[in-house]
């Protein structure tokens, strides 16, 4: 080819390339699929999943135990007994200290990292639902469904500093990482802004596109809040300084949502049976990406930050001959792992 035709040829090459729209470019699927399936013998219904990227460890709570798996080989490394109605966990490592929060004892219940064994029960508000370490208070905060509050516990004494009240029912929560606290206010359809030093509500902000949501983590560094709603199945993805919404995506019925700040990517998790994935392309602009396939009841989620894998606990599910929610056919339940 002679010098002319190549220059033309690079230059079409060109044109072509740079007519296409960057959102063309950047839908890149995730090339994430189920990797394992991890069985757990024992039975009973379960909720939140937390996963401890930097100890290689994932807690699964169900019935009134939580299952301790290796990230790496998948085996039970330990079981914490006597949850009564766990819902979640959560780690402060920097204290050696674990923490499930007890639905139907209204207890939280903290344990010792390396053991697992149970060091003392702690009263707090009315069925404790979702419940996380904060980093920038340093304190264990659980999420209170049927009392409607907060409970703000110290580590270092074991003791309860102040219980917010909400005047809604709380489910998931999360930090900013520099003194504020975001709860998805369920039947309302807010999010509540709590100030982690005073312990008070400081703004409440109505989500615009999504309603009962459930599933909610941020993105720290652009100050974004994601949120999964359940009845409208829709992901809003929110600006924390003032509660505007910055976009909104269909996903299904949602119950769990994590984000990975390293890959941009925002998870939420469908009972039906997906993982709807939406990613940040700057603080202002996000993109649809795709649905993951699961299975149906993977309906909660947590992420490995550390490796970028997702881990949902599931079971084969029937009828109930009663109505309402199906029941759990004994056996088997399982935690999926997905990644590439």
């Amino acid at each position: 080819m002679n010098s002319i035709k190549k220059t033309a040829a690079l230059v079409l090459v060109f044109s072509v390339a740079i007519s296409i729209p960057f959102h063309a470019w950047s839908q890149k699927k995730t090339g994430f699929k189920v990797l394992k399936d991890h069985k757990i013998g024992s039975s009973g219904g379960w909720d939140y999943i937390f996963v401890d990227g930097a100890a290689k460890r994932v807690y699964v709570s169900h019935g009134n135990q939580v299952n301790v798996l290796s990230t790496t080989t998948g085996d039970s490394v330990g079981v914490i007994t006597n949850t009564q109605g766990v819902h979640g966990v959560a780690v402060a490592t920097e204290f050696g200290k674990g923490y499930t929060s007890n639905g139907r004892a209204n207890t939280v219940s903290v344990f010792d990292l390396k053991t697992f064994k149970v060091l003392a029960e702690i009263p707090v508000g009315q069925n404790p639902d979702a419940i996380f370490y904060d980093d920038f208070s340093k304190k264990i905060i659980t999420c209170n469904g049927r009392s409607k509050d907060a409970t703000f516990v110290d580590p270092v004494t074991g003791k309860v500093v102040a219980t917010v009240p909400l005047g809604d029912k709380p489910e998931t929560a999360v930090s900013d990482g520099k003194g504020k606290i975001f709860v998805n206010g369920e039947g309302t359809s807010t999010i509540i802004v709590i100030n982690a030093k005073t312990y008070k509500e400081v703004a409440r902000y109505k989500i615009d596109g999504g309603s009962s949501p459930s599933g909610l983590d941020i993105d720290r560094k652009t100050n974004r809040l994601f949120t999964g709603c359940g009845d409208s199945k829709t992901m809003v993805v929110m600006d924390a300084a003032n509660g505007k919404t910055i976009g909104t995506f269909p996903i299904g019925n949602t119950d769990g949502l994590v984000f990975d700040p390293v890959l941009k990517l925002a998870y939420a998790s469908n009972g039906e049976g997906t993982i709807s994935v939406v990613r940040e392309l700057s603080a202002d602009k996000f993109e649809f990406v795709e649905n993951i396939v699961t299975e149906p009841s993977a309906r909660t989620i947590g992420i490995d930050l550390t490796t970028h894998h997702l881990f949902l606990p599931a079971a084969k599910t029937e009828p109930n001959a009663g109505g309402g929610r199906p029941r759990q056919i004994p056996g088997t339940f399982h935690v999926i792992e997905v990644g590439k």
